[in-house]
């Protein structure tokens, strides 16, 4: 092998050998629309069926993406012969009675469903995401969560460089956000904001990364852009391991008075530090809707003396978005677990519910005590 070919990084997702497993879509807002079907298209999955809340907005939606049936109801979609995967894009508060729905059409029950493809998060607590993930292994149903960030070019990239060893030990790992989300109206509901919406990926990444950290030391404030009532705004976080790898994000939703006047300065930026080397990156998503790739330099005692850095054409938002699918498909064929499964999503749920706890009574949280 060349060093050019070793060179080559594995940043793509694992692909199906079938991509013609019939997907069944339930919602119709952003994510589904310019995100899921847009990626799905371009990997050649099979979307058979749409239902969303709003029936005229689901035939829109379907129109523009080709997708051959259209439903006024969920129950109507679950009783498709053709639907056998469920992929799932709607409010948090809204997706546990989606799913509970959908149990009584899994192989337990001689129905057609053989997985799900849930939104992060599966549920707004633990406790109820934990029934769920049980709900579904007693339906016989498959259940794999969109923990879409994984799936980030330079995400996998740097996942790929850490199995090699290239970079030795990981010492110290950091993810800086300073970027304004928009709230969906829904957000206004839920019992966190940031945590269980925006830090959720960066909380997943350093898992995928790194695994499950022993503590988490966290600090919130409110953001003073957001009208609405919360606590979790901005939130800084330490994630602490036993082998002495640390972790820190500073997920900074306000970024100074951007939109009130001032100049903007807005990005995300993560470093892994390592015994045998270190690596940076930029996360594209915030220049969306341009396609702005996200970007991997490294650089390690192999190759002293030299900086590299693969590019690539493909973005987080929305051609990582076949990442969590395609994981599921895969899982089916093998018949294994998907490495987005929502079992292992429930460490990442417990990492954001150690957040606000810790944030809340100002002490170090083992995510262990929450699971």
């Amino acid at each position: 092998m060349t060093w050019s070919e070793e060179l080559q990084l594995d940043y793509q997702p694992r692909w199906p050998r079938r991509k013609d497993i019939g997907i069944g879509c339930v919602g119709a807002g952003f994510i589904m629309d310019a995100c899921h079907l847009v990626a799905y298209e371009r990997a050649g999955f099979r979307v058979t069926a749409l239902t969303s809340r709003t029936y005229e907005r689901a035939q829109e939606v379907a129109r523009r993406h080709g997708i051959p049936r259209c439903y006024s109801s969920l129950d109507e979609l679950l009783q498709d012969p053709e639907v056998a995967v469920l992929d799932i894009a709607v409010p948090p508060q809204a997706q546990p009675d989606v799913i509970g729905r959908a149990l009584r059409f899994g192989p337990a029950h001689g129905g057609g469903i053989r997985a799900i493809l849930a939104q992060k998060p599966l549920a707004m607590s633990v406790p109820e995401a934990k029934r769920l993930v049980q709900a579904c292994e007693q339906a016989g149903i498959v259940l794999a969560v969109n923990q879409n960030m994984r799936y980030d070019q330079s995400v996998r990239a740097l996942k790929d460089l850490l199995t090699r060893g290239w970079l030795g030990e990981p010492v110290l790992a950091t993810i800086e956000m300073r970027a304004i989300p928009h709230w969906m109206p829904w957000a206004r509901a839920l019992r966190s904001l940031s945590t269980y919406i925006m830090s959720i990926h960066h909380l997943d990444t350093f898992r995928y990364w790194l695994g499950t950290p022993a503590r988490v030391l966290a600090s919130t404030r409110p953001d003073p852009r957001t009208p609405f009532a919360h606590r979790d705004g901005i939130n800084l976080y330490i994630l602490e391991y036993d082998g002495g790898c640390r972790a820190a994000s500073w997920d900074d939703v306000w970024t100074g008075p951007a939109r009130e006047g001032s100049g903007a300065d807005i990005y995300i930026r993560w470093r892994l530090e390592g015994t045998e080397g270190l690596a940076r990156g930029t996360i594209g998503w915030p220049g969306y809707p341009a396609r702005v790739p996200s970007t991997l330099d490294f650089t390690c005692r192999r190759l002293p003396g030299y900086w590299l850095q693969p590019r690539w054409d493909e973005v987080w938002f929305p051609d990582a978005f076949a990442g969590p699918m395609a994981a599921l498909l895969c899982a089916l064929e093998d018949s294994t677990a998907p490495e987005n499964s929502g079992r292992d999503h429930l460490h990442t749920l417990a990492l954001c519910e150690a957040v606000l706890v810790s944030a809340r009574e100002h002490r170090s949280v083992s995510p262990q005590e929450l699971l």
